[in-house]
């Protein structure tokens, strides 16, 4: 039997205690008792099995590096839809975490007395909120974010390295978002390029089997793919069976139009466009689209009519596009009599290319 005294308190524990003056570098998870409050549990060790795509490896020793030369706690959300390596990334940051000698404490729910038990972890540690937006609300009825402000502060408890994920970043707090004296950064994860997927997939198929991948990014160029999509791809082409079939068969639908960049090219190199046009690629019951073309100065010059059967994906200039023989130009609604109108009635068209929009330029650059 252990005996520990704390005040006027006398708690007995069996022969099984132990003391640290510091918490061991390994992974905890926060629990809860209702009589007893918080407490800390020893977590299972965290290991990350998958490599980590894209120039994601720079930016955790770049964290990490931070970390040691700030004086006080050091912020970093990760944010981006689901499946696209947020959690992988903050995971390989709880490794390094716990090989620099920190522990890492993993909280995974919104409890009572949460930001003063952190604070009362007085020594330097990792503290990861996985999917903060969902765990921790924040909306007009209530704003459990807003209670944990002052703890990413920093300016109680010891220096500690907050690490959030996001899915949604209008449900994060406005005193969060753009807020770099609590959080320092901001990882904004994008989609696979075509370079992450083409060594993903190298990496994932059997060599006879690589032919698939030019399919696999043209795909790609129709419709945003995750890790878990290309995963599953992945799976299915080992299996042998063809790209077009294991796309059909899975879990992977377009239920939405998306907003493309779509851009007319003439064989002269002049360009009109119509940004974020609204269109289902997938759709088998619709051919045939009509989208009003801009120049420059964002004056309309002509509609165009394509053919979404006639879609292809063009390896050499690494764009989704329809050849010229799919569009049908019409300047009915124009001023033909205008001299410009009249440019561009003279001109030949080359393609049309699309691109998705996406969330871009989220940080300040010059």
């Amino acid at each position: 039997m252990k005996i520990i005294q704390s005040g006027s308190t006398y708690t007995l524990y069996n022969d099984g205690i132990q003391t640290h003056n510091l918490l061991p570098a390994r992974a905890y998870s926060i629990e809860y008792d209702k009589m007893a409050g918080c407490f800390l549990a020893g977590h299972a060790t965290i290991e990350v099995n998958e490599k980590i795509y894209g120039s994601q490896n720079d930016k955790i020793y770049k964290v990490m590096d931070s970390f040691q030369k700030m004086e006080r706690s050091l912020g970093v959300i990760l944010s981006g839809d689901k499946g696209i390596g947020k959690s992988m990334f903050a995971k390989r940051l709880c490794v390094e975490a716990v090989e620099q000698g920190l522990p890492v404490i993993l909280v995974d729910a919104c409890v009572p007395g949460l930001a003063k038990f952190i604070e009362s972890i007085d020594q330097e540690c990792l503290v990861f909120f996985d999917e903060f937006d969902k765990t921790f609300r924040s909306n007009e009825e209530k704003d459990e974010q807003a209670s944990l402000l002052s703890l990413f502060d920093g300016t109680a408890g010891g220096k500690k390295l907050y690490v959030v994920t996001c899915n949604e970043l209008y449900r994060l707090n406005d005193y969060i978002v753009n807020r770099p004296g609590r959080f320092h950064y901001h990882f904004r994860f994008e989609y696979p390029s075509s370079e992450d997927i083409r060594e993903y997939m190298t990496d994932k198929l059997k060599k006879e089997y690589y032919e698939e991948i030019d399919k696999v990014i043209a795909f790609s160029k129709r419709i945003n793919l995750n890790y878990d999509c290309l995963r599953a791809i992945a799976f299915e082409l080992n299996l042998g069976i063809p790209f077009k079939d294991a796309v059909a068969d899975l879990n992977m639908l377009n239920v939405n139009p998306e907003e493309y960049d779509i851009v007319l090219h003439f064989d002269n190199g002049v360009t009109l466009h119509h940004f974020r046009y609204r269109i289902n690629l997938f759709d088998q019951d619709r051919c045939y689209y009509w989208a009003t073309m801009y120049n420059e100065a964002g004056i309309p010059i002509l509609d165009v009519k394509f053919d979404k059967t006639n879609i292809m994906f063009d390896s050499v200039r690494g764009v989704t596009v329809i050849p010229a023989e799919g569009l049908q130009l019409d300047f009915d609604d124009y001023d033909e009599d205008n001299a410009k109108t009249k440019r561009y009635m003279s001109m030949t068209p080359s393609h049309m290319s699309f691109k998705k929009c996406g969330i871009k330029n989220l940080h300040y650059t010059f």
